[in-house]
């Protein structure tokens, strides 16, 4: 029987993710590092696509993969109009939405262009699977309070969907009958509530939204916020680095690093044994406060996500999160894999992908 391989393509801010699958096992994965000074020199997003291909083929060429042994190429979603979760043939449309950055500019952006003029040249097709735009939040979870401000669907839907599916696959039951709460802790931290397959409700954890993190505030008191904006101390660029960048736990210990506050809080840091402290506080009140909407029937809680490695950690939100339900974990992105498996479910027809309009 004819195996396939699968080439995916994960593009970050001074990263380009690559792997090659054989079906369901991985043949090789590698991440390229890019110098702040590299990515300086190109003027937008898009500029820096010949660049990150020309990378991405000659690692190819090292791993001694013929190119036109591929048999799909899948690329991580970027920033694109709010769409339902699944797999989507890249199209015309949404290379232009891609190439302009309409709905925001981020390197993951590239995914899907690169994945596309890669497979065009070998007469294939090229996928992206679960951007962080995925939005199936019900009506309801995006009434905020003001008519003129609406909740956003912004979130680590790559990762949390291929954990939730990973689960479900484990244990054998069905994605689309369960309720499971996936709280994904990294640079970021989304928190989603997973019912019958639909992310019904999820922090925005781009934007300021839900618990903080290494280096996002998450929900701030909105009176005083508004009271810094217009202080006249900073601009809006500042304002916004101040939210994503330069908030959460940045902001309090000048580190951005978990691993590095563990070890301060051990040392007798009490600032940072308070920052761990209201970390896991607020994680696992997200994870109860999302208990609510479905009437607390929950299947089960996943953690994931680079924090997930830490016990330390993860045994803390456990503790206080254990009696809505079991809880499983899940450490790392599992970025890669989500991203080659997708493609397989496509070769083999497992699922159909979507047409983005």
């Amino acid at each position: 029987m004819k195996k396939n391989k699968i080439l995916a393509i994960n593009p970050g801010s001074t990263t380009t993710k690559i792997a090659v699958y054989e079906d369901e096992k991985e043949l090789f994965e590698t991440t390229l590092h890019h110098s702040n000074e590299i990515i300086g020199q190109y003027s937008n997003i898009y500029s820096q696509k010949n660049f990150r291909k020309e990378l991405i083929l000659d690692v190819l060429r090292e791993n001694k993969i013929e190119i036109n042994s591929l048999e799909i190429i899948m690329g991580r979603g970027g920033l694109l109009k709010p769409i339902s979760g699944g797999i989507y043939l890249v199209n015309s449309r949404m290379l232009e939405d891609l190439k302009s950055g309409i709905f925001g500019e981020h390197a993951s952006n590239l995914g899907g262009i690169i994945a596309f003029e890669i497979a065009t040249e070998i007469g294939k097709k090229a996928y992206i699977i679960d951007p962080v735009v995925v939005d199936e939040m019900s009506n309801v979870a995006k009434v905020t309070g003001h008519k003129l401000l609406e909740r956003k669907s912004i979130f680590h839907a790559l990762n949390q969907k291929a954990v939730a599916r990973k689960y479900c696959d484990e244990n054998k039951v069905n994605y689309s009958n369960s309720n499971l709460i996936v709280a994904h802790l990294g640079g970021g931290v989304s928190v989603g509530m997973h019912s019958n397959g639909r992310v019904i409700d999820v922090n925005n954890a781009l934007d300021g939204c839900g618990p903080f993190s290494p280096e996002r505030t998450g929900s701030l008191p909105v009176g005083d916020l508004i009271k810094i904006c217009f202080s006249g101390k900073y601009s809006e660029n500042e304002m916004k680095k101040m939210i994503v960048g330069n908030g959460g736990i940045v902001s309090y210990l000048n580190t951005n690093n978990t691993r590095e506050v563990i070890a301060m809080s051990e040392n007798g840091n009490k600032e940072a044994k308070l920052i761990i402290e209201a970390f896991i506080y607020q994680v696992a009140k997200e994870i109860g406060s999302l208990a609510t909407i479905v009437d607390g029937k929950i299947d089960q809680i996943l953690l994931t996500g680079g924090i997930a490695y830490s016990d330390l950690i993860i045994n803390n939100i456990r503790k206080k999160i254990e009696f809505i339900s079991n809880v499983s974990v899940y450490p790392g992105e599992n970025e890669m894999s989500a991203l080659a498996l997708g493609g397989f479910r496509i070769v083999t027809e497992e699922e159909k992908s979507k047409e983005y309009k």
